[in-house]
């Protein structure tokens, strides 16, 4: 986030007052002056204007999450399964995930206290990405590789169109912008590859990168702003 933006959003001044205030040589970033209103700060470093700390009041959470094999994607459970917001501690702050992953499949999740961020990322109006690894355990031929990418016939409706490619032999990489339940298990079993193992490894701009599997981390404000810009409403028609 610009550093401009970040002082209007914590209520200093308004944007091109902030940029004004910055320019003067009033600001500090990590305890150093900036006069750059356009400097990139994504809040894990202290600003201070004037020497007074500055921040963004009640500013929602998102985690990502590396979900293990055999954790379910609720807030609870009642069959005393383990859960993807038990793996996360953060007092004060009620955490949901970002959509499912159902408890066989691994990889990225989001969790999240901000529910219209959440509604936007998964709702298929915006037509947020997800890419996932499947192993399917034998080679897809060009023919299955085309139904995938052009949308199989499911007992609930066309899947859309999918960007598919085979990373190796058995190894799918799919990306979707749906997000119907088990959608990437039935579209790989209705061409007659069941998949055995199966991992998401990015959420629109996210990916899962190097973190481990078990393993979370909380997204700085910067990696928010990419979500929210991923899940912007679609641009209207002029006219």
């Amino acid at each position: 986030m610009r550093l401009a933006k970040f002082l209007a959003h914590a209520g200093v001044a308004s944007r091109r007052a902030a940029e004004a205030i910055v320019r003067e040589g009033r600001v500090a970033v990590a305890g150093e002056i900036v006069t750059d209103p356009a400097r990139d700060v994504d809040g894990s470093e202290p600003v201070t204007v004037d020497g007074a700390p500055v921040a963004i009041a009640d500013q929602r959470v998102v985690w990502m999450v590396h979900k293990p094999r055999g954790v379910v994607s609720t807030a609870k459970d009642t069959h005393g399964r383990p859960t993807v917001v038990a793996m996360v501690d953060e007092p004060g702050k009620r955490l949901y995930p970002v959509g499912r992953l159902d408890a066989d499949t691994t990889g990225l999740i989001l969790l999240t206290d901000d529910g219209d961020l959440a509604n936007r990322l998964t709702h298929p109006r915006y037509e947020v990405p997800k890419t996932y690894v499947a192993h399917v355990g034998a080679f897809v031929d060009e023919r299955e590789l085309r139904r995938l990418r052009e949308g199989v016939e499911l007992e609930d409706g066309r899947t859309a169109p999918a960007q598919v490619r085979q990373l190796e032999v058995g190894v799918l990489q799919l990306t979707i912008h749906e997000g119907r339940k088990r959608q990437v298990r039935r579209m790989c079993a209705e061409i007659g590859h069941p998949v055995t193992e199966l991992r998401r490894v990015a959420f629109g701009p996210l990916r899962l990168g190097d973190l481990g599997e078990g393993r979370v981390r909380r997204l700085s404000p910067a990696e928010v702003q990419r979500l929210r810009d991923a899940a912007a409403p679609p641009a209207r028609a002029p006219g």
